[in-house]
């Protein structure tokens, strides 16, 4: 297996690591992004970046370790995702650079060749033959070689429902076999290549999810359960292998995101696992290819961890999986792909203190055999290390936070960066790789990630204890783990700054309005800084569900919007200000930041401006990261560092 290392190396090159990792490594994106086995086991397919940037497919023969073709696209198309649809034909999802947003974005085109190289055809988009609407594959159908089942949409057509065909990988030909039930439906089908249920928002009513169902491919569609924006949900993974019995996430019955299986027959809903305190995920087996049966559950809370199911029909999968998670305790492992006959998969490895690895595993001789780092230039060993903690707000409730100290220095009266999440509702700070705090970590900062009430993954209560209370308790959960720290030894008081992106700049800047005394200096990274401006500027208020979200996280009260709005409360602020903006960004417009530079010319507040023309709601481009990087550290140095010049 050493040999095939050798060739997915061949057309790769990448310096040797230095003894300290430097900012353009950090900022370097994954060299290997997938590398994929096919059903019978004969082919590895690989998506590999180049220096220059572009992604492109390799395809190696297992057996004489060669590389048997390379796919890549011109101008601004690059591949986005790879799939293996039969033994000999790959798909691959192209993304493209449009207009003057710097990161690529899916176009809905499919491309597919075979893996010597041959038959090259787009399959649906505007360039296909045959069909020209976007389309994604919802069904690989691996009992039928020349066919996958797709959702086709149609952008162009006012009113019109997706459309659900079989797709030929080989001419593009399509056939129309059903219609969804509703519009932008997320579809799922059974073991036999039905599509049987849609789920998406009501059609009349914004605020309410709809879950249809059908029995067959005959049947006429019907909906099993509705759910208010603050409801408890059943969210559908997909069918078990009786084809009746449905597997999800659901807190229908529990706070927490629960494991159930759901009957659409009886409308009976039976929970297989749950935690009290945060989400779950379940663990699949896997049978020809498709899922076959839940034999356990994933958490991620005060380490990631994994519990398995003893009452299963899969145990010889399971004993595999079991074994691999004691040859890599505390980190996610991901099987990729694998054959159909279940006896070699690809696994993704990784953690927070370990960049992704992938590896082949060979379930019949129980043989794993390392094949690559995904980022050749990070090792484990030079990476800042990072773990969960706990603490208690100031109103008794847990918080979960995630911590990044610096190798080599103390853990004592550090100087501290409070790097809050986006969001705010619904995404959190898992044990997980982050370029961010390992940079900051790197150079002698501690990195504290709060996940504060209105982060996701900790209840539904958790979750809406912080609708309408952006400014006031969520910030006093973030000062309240900075303070914890300070109490337990770790962070020097004096030396503590904030930095977030998005929600995180709001929140970057509205703790240092809060706690003028704390803060010694604030980064806002594509921030929101006026309430008011959410309903008029930007994406959001621009679908009538984006309208319902805003009502329900920060309300609609003026007096509300402005109290808890960062620029209207200025005079109380003494940080001094980082603006860090994408001039095309459209979920954050660039007019928060430069209202916000106007109001502190207006006082002569200190502050600092960085705007990157061609970015959106986030920096894509490598050098433009080491820019803000490079400038941040600066800043934090100079407020609350040791002088020392960042790399």
């Amino acid at each position: 297996m050493r040999l095939l290392i050798a060739a997915l190396f061949m057309l790769c090159q990448f310096g040797v690591a230095a003894q300290t990792l430097t900012l353009e490594d950090y900022a370097r994106q994954a060299q290997f992004l997938e590398i994929k086995i096919s059903p019978t086991g004969k082919y590895l397919a690989a998506t590999t970046r180049s220096d220059e940037g572009n992604i492109y497919l390799q395809v190696i023969d297992i057996k004489t370790n060669k590389i048997l073709s390379i796919r890549h696209f011109t101008g601004k198309d690059s591949i986005g995702a790879i799939n293996w649809a039969n033994a000999e034909r790959i798909l691959i999802y192209l993304v493209r650079d449009i207009g003057s947003l710097e990161s690529p974005v899916p176009t809905g085109e499919i491309f597919a060749v075979n893996a010597d190289g041959s038959n090259p055809r787009m399959l649906t988009g505007y360039r296909a033959d045959n069909d020209k609407d976007p389309a994604v594959v919802i069904n690989y159908l691996p009992d039928e070689d020349n066919f996958v089942l797709i959702v086709s949409a149609t952008p162009n057509r006012v009113g019109s429902f997706s459309l659900i065909k079989r797709l030929n990988i080989d001419n593009g030909r399509t056939r129309q076999i059903a219609r969804a039930p509703m519009r932008s439906s997320d579809m799922i089908t059974d073991g036999n290549g039905v599509a049987r249920i849609a789920v998406g928002v009501d059609q009349n009513n914004d605020n309410e999810m709809v879950m249809m169902y059908r029995q067959n491919e005959r049947s006429e569609w019907q909906t099993l359960r509705r759910y208010g924006q603050r409801d408890g949900n059943f969210i559908p993974l997909g069918f078990m292998a009786d084809n009746i019995r449905i597997v999800g996430l659901s807190d229908t019955q529990t706070d927490t995101k629960a494991i159930s299986i759901f009957n659409p027959q009886t409308n009976e809903e039976e929970i297989l696992a749950h935690h009290p305190n945060v989400d779950i995920s379940p663990i699949f087996s896997f049978r020809n290819g498709l899922i076959y049966e839940v034999i356990g559950a994933s958490y991620d809370y005060d380490i990631y961890n994994e519990v398995f199911f003893a009452d299963i029909q899969s145990k010889e999968f399971s004993a595999h999986l079991q074994g691999l998670r004691a040859v890599f305790p505390g980190r996610r492992i991901g099987i990729t792909s694998g054959t159909r006959d279940n006896s070699l998969a690809i696994l993704s490895v990784r953690s927070a203190n370990h960049p992704v690895e992938f590896y082949i595993y060979d379930l019949k001789n129980k043989q794993l055999s390392y094949l690559l780092n995904a980022s050749p230039w990070l090792k484990a060993e030079q990476l800042a290390q990072t773990q969960a903690i706990f603490y208690k707000s100031r109103d008794g409730l847990d918080i979960h936070a995630i911590l990044t100290l610096p190798n080599n220095k103390e853990a004592k009266n550090l100087p501290l960066i409070m790097l809050p999440h986006g969001g705010p509702h619904g995404p959190r700070d898992y044990l997980d790789y982050d370029s961010d705090a390992k940079v900051l970590a790197q150079h002698g900062y501690a990195v504290l990630q709060p996940n504060f009430r209105g982060s996701g993954g900790f209840g539904r209560s958790f979750l809406q204890a912080g609708y309408l209370n952006w400014g006031t308790t969520m910030i006093d959960d973030m000062t309240d783990g900075v303070l914890h720290l300070v109490k337990e030894g770790i962070v020097d008081q004096s030396r503590v700054c904030a930095y977030g992106g998005s929600y995180g700049g709001y929140a970057a800047l509205m703790s240092a309005v809060r706690e003028p005394d704390l803060y010694k200096c604030t980064v806002g990274f594509v921030g929101v800084f006026d309430l008011n401006l959410m309903y008029t500027d930007g994406d959001i208020p621009q679908r009538k569900s984006g309208i319902n979200y805003l009502e329900m996280a920060i309300g609609r009260d003026k007096e509300r919007l402005d109290a808890q709005s960062p620029i209207k409360h200025l005079d109380k602020l003494k940080a001094p200000v980082f603006i860090i903006h994408g001039k095309e960004d459209q979920r954050v417009p660039i007019i928060h930041a430069e209202r916000l530079r106007a109001e502190l010319e207006k006082r002569n507040h200190p502050f600092e401006w960085l705007v990157k023309e061609k970015e959106g709601h986030g920096f894509y481009k490598p050098e433009n990261n080491v820019e803000r990087w490079q400038k941040m550290l600066a800043f934090f140095d100079k407020y609350i560092g040791d002088g020392r010049a960042a790399n």
